[in-house]
């Protein structure tokens, strides 16, 4: 059994591709607690440009909250015991942290799929996660989407 799940969501509907497949490993009885984990990135190049990035980063953070708290309120529906998290880090380093901190058991996290030029160009969380993190990680693909 997976004691604890961690779903790290970027808002976006690919992301969210993950929840379908943590929903089956719960109906199937292997996921006690589900965490949703939000990572505010804020890029250094703000800051130099001058913004004020106090008001920024407060925005940001706001609507991450109210994100995990619809998709929260969407899995407990399910029967799915849920937290949220909103944290600010480097993406991929974060997630990596917080499983590691906080005892996760498995990552579940969807990838774009990109190989060669563009994923060297872009780089990949999802590439960075499976590396780095000490626990099992279950990539979704984004065609079990589609």
């Amino acid at each position: 059994m997976y004691r604890k799940v961690l779903i790290p969501l970027d808002g976006s509907e690919l992301a969210e591709c993950a929840l379908p497949e943590v929903m089956n490993l719960a109906r199937g009885g292997v996921v006690g607690e589900v965490v949703l984990l939000n990572v505010v990135d804020i890029p250094s190049l703000w800051v130099a440009e001058g913004l004020d990035i106090m008001k920024l980063k407060d925005a940001l953070l706001e609507k991450a909250q109210e994100y995990l708290s619809d998709v929260q309120s969407r899995l407990s529906k399910e029967g799915l015991n849920v937290i949220d998290v909103v944290m600010e880090g480097k993406t991929a380093q974060t997630i990596i942290d917080y499983s590691r901190e906080q005892a996760v058991d498995l990552i579940v996290l969807a990838t774009h799929g990109y190989t060669g030029m563009k994923q060297l160009m872009f780089g990949s969380v999802a590439l960075r996660v499976l590396h780095d993190a000490r626990v099992p990680v279950l990539l979704i693909r984004p065609e079990s989407c589609r």
